[in-house]
């Protein structure tokens, strides 16, 4: 449904400037003493103002931390613009692809305890990719509708390639787009699966997949099978073993797969541009999220979260490993994470990817400033997050934006961050 119009002047004036942190944040830090600019920080707010003022956006949060404390906080818009509710630092988020990093992490806990290698098959532990095929186009001389024919891979999908994207699998889209649409397998949403992730995952693996293990990267399916692979290897369920070990430890406290009874209010609308008019998606009374099955845990798009509690798992990764007592990984683990992984063969031409989120590792050569080593990612909604191991900066952009239309206030938020910091690391 089309916005109505008398919401408008809402926005316009619906900033909200939060002077304490929200619940899971660092402590509030002056952002001139941590090295940033308040004036220059005053244009980071005034795109986002203006893109909620221009109806591109209906509302976001946005935090800085440095050095482990809060560098700048602010809520902005509405989060339910038809019922006037005001965007607030704890609104949860549906965080999509943002869920790559805590699988990720989840398994190179499992990695660590010795449990598998980053080489191994990924056969070894689910048998069903076994005999994995790889989608080619027919010869010449085939009948017309015949869209593809298969040959075997070249080497088995290996751990690693499920968490650098290299495993063949893509979201559905490529010679066999019409054989994953009939499996219930195109796109990344599991939402409103009524099955678990392990059924899905088996009937992934039937599928051809859309190129040859570790000669691409290919962005799809990776992350789940990767989260089906931690179910497997610790003999939890996936969102038993996220709360048990990852959420619970570092008091992510608002974190899950799906929405807890009497947190309804707090989930933010979905809003989309389309035809450059902002349209509600999504609410909470009609989520899957708050209403569906949930039974299917996507470790590649599945998780809810909030400013508060992401912001506690980059900064355990700014520490390497390690927040408040708690540590997850080692310092070399995380190391490993963020080290490019794939080379050339990321396909955006914009970064590089480690193990579960891109890195930068040329500034100059990829055209961004920020600083070489620095890493992130972000999801369908929009949001985006980044930390910088140099500058030990953790930032993050949330919204609730699908589609997104010609957006690039998720990409632009990285150079508003940035050319806010007027001093080095203190």
């Amino acid at each position: 449904m089309k916005l109505p119009r008398f919401c408008a002047p809402v926005i316009w004036f619906a900033a909200v400037l939060t002077a304490f942190p929200a619940v899971g944040l660092a402590q509030s830090g002056a952002a001139e003493a941590l090295g940033f600019s308040p004036e220059r920080l005053n244009r980071l707010d005034a795109v986002i103002q203006s893109n909620i003022e221009n109806h591109q956006l209906a509302g976001a949060v946005m935090y800085i931390g440095r050095n482990g404390q809060t560098a700048h906080l602010k809520a902005y818009g509405l989060q339910d613009i038809e019922n006037k509710q005001l965007m607030a630092t704890d609104a949860i988020f549906r965080i999509a692809s943002m869920s790559k990093a805590v699988t990720t992490v989840a398994a190179l806990m499992l990695y660590e305890e010795g449990r598998f290698m980053l080489n191994d098959p990924v056969s070894k532990y689910i048998p069903a990719f076994a005999n994995s095929v790889v989608a080619v186009p027919p010869p010449p001389g085939s009948p017309p509708d015949l869209k593809y024919t298969t040959v075997p891979v070249k080497r088995p999908i290996t751990i690693r390639d499920l968490m650098r994207h290299t495993s063949g699998l893509t979201y559905g889209d490529g010679l066999a787009v019409d054989d994953y649409k009939k499996a219930n397998l195109y796109y990344w949403y599991f939402a409103n699966h009524d099955e678990t992730i392990g059924a899905a995952v088996d009937r992934l693996a039937k599928l051809p997949l859309h190129g040859q293990p570790g000669q691409a990267w290919q962005y799809g399916f990776s992350s789940d099978v990767l989260g089906r692979l931690v179910e497997v290897v610790s003999g939890l369920s996936l969102d038993r073993f996220i709360e048990e070990r990852i959420t619970r430890p570092l008091k992510m406290v608002d974190t899950s797969f799906y929405l807890p009874v009497g947190k309804e209010s707090r989930l933010a609308n979905v809003y989309g541009l389309e035809h450059g008019q902002l349209v509600l998606k999504e609410t909470a009374e009609k989520s899957d999220y708050v209403h569906g099955p949930r039974r299917c845990f996507s470790g590649g798009a599945g998780l809810l979260s909030t400013i508060g509690d992401y912001s506690r798992l980059l900064q355990m990764l700014l520490n390497e490993g390690e927040l408040d007592g708690v540590r997850l990984l080692s310092p070399k683990t995380v190391r490993l994470m963020h080290a490019n992984q794939v080379g050339d063969k990321y396909s955006n031409d914009t970064h590089g990817f480690g193990l579960g989120f891109w890195v930068n590792d040329d500034p100059g050569f990829y055209g961004e400033i920020v600083s070489e080593g620095a890493y992130g990612w972000g999801s369908a909604y929009n949001p985006q997050y980044l930390v910088d191991p140099k500058e030990k900066i953790v930032a993050i952009f949330m919204t609730q934006l699908m589609p997104a239309g010609n957006s690039d206030l998720n990409q632009k938020f990285k150079v508003l961050t940035y050319q806010a910091l007027v001093k080095p690391n203190p």
